[in-house]
């Protein structure tokens, strides 16, 4: 049963990983798919494709600058001896190059079957990796982005879709502000939310939500409160939060934030300069 899209592959390498006890999110920094572990220093990494190419090994190598354990995840052929010999060797190819391989068979009607193939680790070969100081710096990066946010609300191996960031999660604080309270000044807004940088973030305005009424005031626009309903699971997290939400009907869900809108803007490409989302 062959996947139409790679998108396909993240819920059951996610779960994968969950049962390892990984906390896991979607598309961090640019990763398919990024977990931790409340006991291991090294996260992990992995990227989906629907089958094993060039690219996919090029990109997991790629992917072990972050520091991370890299994991190559795709779906598995039919059954067939040529082709399990030639997974066969390209499990050995991944183990000399330190990067883990991981396949999925969707079987009509039942769980699919996730088949470990060689875990990550050193490489045998020798092969230069990163400085300690500079694989500590890349964890942290994929660590502040993956604490930032509140929930995993993309799904990995998507194209096309607009993605819930850390930042993306701060414009939606601030909008939650505007909804309930009505203009109010950076300050307030701050301290409803405990948002940082509120400031620059409602100048920017990157997505259009916000407008300046008033010196030192800001409001919410249309598209602001569209927003709130197309990422709808991430605005109710946070609503759940606040007390001074309590009573105020959000507006209705667009798809749990199933991108539609937004100026047709498809990913958070600025959020590397506002040091959240680089190569998103």
């Amino acid at each position: 049963m062959a996947v139409r899209r790679e998108s396909e592959l993240y819920e059951p390498v996610k779960t994968f990983f969950a049962r390892r006890g990984y906390d896991v999110r979607a598309e961090v920094r640019g990763c398919d798919l990024v977990a931790f572990h409340p006991e291991r220093s090294r996260p992990v990494v992995a990227e989906l494709k629907k089958s094993f190419t060039l690219a996919l090994l090029l990109q997991g190598l790629d992917r072990q600058r972050t520091g991370a354990d890299v994991w190559l995840a795709v779906e598995r052929p039919r059954a067939g001896g040529g082709r399990s010999r030639r997974l066969t060797e390209l499990a050995s190819l991944c183990r000399r190059l330190g990067l883990g391989l991981l396949t999925v068979v969707f079987r009509r009607g039942k769980e699919p079957l996730l088949e470990v193939w060689c875990e990550p680790a050193e490489a045998a070969d020798g092969l230069p990796f990163l400085r300690e100081g500079r694989r500590k710096a890349g964890v942290r990066a994929l660590r502040r982005e993956f604490e930032a946010r509140s929930g995993d609300y993309n799904v990995g191996g998507s194209a096309g879709r607009k993605l819930v960031t850390a930042y993306r999660e701060r414009a939606i604080r601030c909008a939650l502000a505007l909804y309930c309270h009505g203009a109010a000044s950076p300050r307030q807004i701050a301290e409803w939310t405990g948002c940082p940088n509120v400031g620059p973030l409602l100048r920017d305005n990157h997505y259009g939500w916000f407008r300046r009424p008033s010196r030192g005031r800001y409001e919410l626009t249309e598209q602001g409160v569209r927003a709130l309903a197309e990422f709808a699971a991430a605005a109710r997290a946070w609503a759940a939060r606040y007390p001074w939400t309590a009573g105020v009907a959000l507006p209705g869900a667009a798809g749990d934030g199933d991108a539609s809108g937004d100026a047709g803007v498809t990913d958070d490409g600025h959020d590397g300069g506002a040091g959240e989302e680089a190569g998103a």
